[in-house]
């Protein structure tokens, strides 16, 4: 098995993850925070359904910039049903699998960076990229998870059973 396949299957696995989350979430809460310096549950649920487009973007794109000069930025669709943002996720998804499987691990060696304000933060491998991008929908997904609880919100099952959901 290859990288390129280890990903691939991490892909699905994190997916179902994401999309039983989102499946939780309580459409009426989108503004909601647990504390002012949080952020709204709305916008953490849109992180978690469109981060795997981070995948696609870290093999499409040499480079990120997520202070680029007034009218460069990547455009987000507003998302304000569960549906959207299942629907967003799904196109993510489905995304991140096509980038994956059009690439080979000899391009996944070479180097990508994020800026900010044209300043250079992160260079690295590909690769490297790719695995912090599953780390980090890992923890907003495990984030969103403790928004549904202090909501009263049924928590899902993800790597073993939670309180609501018995399903291993």
């Amino acid at each position: 098995m290859n990288v390129i396949e280890l990903f691939l299957s991490e892909l699905d696995r994190e997916a179902d993850r994401s999309r039983r989350t989102l499946e939780a979430m309580p459409e009426s809460q989108k503004d909601w925070k647990p504390h002012e310096k949080s952020m709204a549950f709305g916008y953490l649920a849109e992180l978690v359904a469109t981060m795997p487009n981070w995948l696609a973007m870290t093999i499409e794109r040499d480079e990120l910039d997520l202070k680029p000069p007034p009218g460069q930025g990547i455009k987000r669709e507003p998302l304000n049903s569960r549906d959207d943002y299942l629907r967003a996720h799904e196109k993510a998804v489905t995304g991140a699998r096509s980038a994956l499987k059009g690439t080979n691990e000899d391009f996944l060696k070479t180097h990508w960076k994020l800026l900010v304000g044209g300043q250079l933060v992160v260079d690295v491998p590909r690769h490297e990229m790719l695995r912090e991008t599953f780390n980090h929908l890992a923890h907003h997904r495990g984030q969103m998870t403790v928004y549904l609880r202090l909501l009263g919100a049924k928590v899902p099952a993800l790597y073993g059973p939670s309180a609501d959901e018995q399903r291993f």
